[in-house]
């Protein structure tokens, strides 16, 4: 696709009425250099299919059918965007599928065959939710080879924190578990149309062929226990469990008088499995 012979972004804007909506989520990013920064990021994208979440005006929609994608399966909620974006169906030579609807009730696999890559510059109000719902997909490895997303920066920080930092929690041991994550680089807010209150990330998180066996459920219940209270030590804070912590940890191999920011990723593993294996043991008596 030549990007040259294409009308320039703000004009989209104007031709659809493309008022960003504060409801959705909406920051339009403009910025041309950057937005084709963001597609080289993803990587080499021949014979690639790539699922776009939220393009808006099609900015980056562009870039990655100029980069060669072989087909960009485009996710898009408000009906304006969809209308701006089916004009750049017939210059894509059918590489361009757009699917209108809710990305939170859509199965992506419905729309191509195969496996993808998910990129996009995520809504705000949708982009945390949509992360682990790509986390916690089951059977794993999933169908996607890589996540390249947009997020406001703290929630990136969160994403890819390890134990001993202050924006480690629950989020960081569910991408830590199944994916390796890594920020980018970081894209200021007055890059956005609107520009946003904060600066903006990318993140990149690759799935990890093998991760840890885990039960996904136990691991959820201990997080929220064990961060839920993360001023307290963990033979405290467990205690929301229903159960005594302290064969729990022992089993585990974590000290009771630990924090929950002090427990590797590694660590909420065990403790989950010890925590699935007891309730599954029958009861004595």
């Amino acid at each position: 696709m030549n990007q040259s012979a294409l009308p320039p972004l703000r004009d989209v804007i104007r031709q659809f009425d493309l008022r960003a909506k504060k409801s959705l989520g909406q920051n339009f990013l403009l910025d041309l250099n950057l937005i084709d920064r963001i597609a080289r990021a993803a990587g080499p994208l021949e014979n690639v299919t790539v699922v776009e979440i939220g393009p808006g005006p099609g900015g980056l929609t562009r870039a990655l059918l100029a980069h060669g994608a072989k087909q960009v399966v485009a996710i898009e909620q408000d009906r304006r965007c969809v209308e701006a974006l089916y004009s750049l169906v017939a210059r894509s030579g059918g590489r361009l599928k757009v699917v209108e609807g809710d990305a939170m009730e859509i199965d992506p696999c419905m729309h191509f065959e195969g496996s993808a890559r998910i990129v996009a510059n995520l809504p705000y109000n949708v982009g945390t939710a949509l992360l682990i719902r790509w986390l916690t997909l089951d059977p794993w490895p999933p169908w996607y080879d890589s996540l390249v997303l947009m997020f406001q920066r703290e929630v990136a920080e969160r994403i890819v924190a390890h134990e001993g930092d202050e924006h480690y929690g629950r989020l960081a041991v569910l991408a830590g578990w199944r994916t390796q994550a890594e920020i980018l680089f970081d894209i200021n807010k007055s890059a956005f149309v609107p520009p946003p209150k904060v600066t903006s990330s990318l993140v990149k998180l690759v799935p990890r062929p093998s991760p840890a066996p885990c039960d996904l459920r136990s691991l959820e219940r201990v997080t929220a226990s064990a961060f839920g209270q993360r001023r307290k030590m963990l033979r405290q804070s467990l205690r929301a469990l229903g159960t005594d912590p302290l064969p729990l940890l022992a089993a585990a191999g974590i000290e009771p008088t630990r924090r929950a920011e002090e427990v590797p990723v590694a660590g909420f593993v065990a403790l989950a499995n010890t925590l699935a294996s007891s309730e599954k043991m029958p009861a004595r008596g």
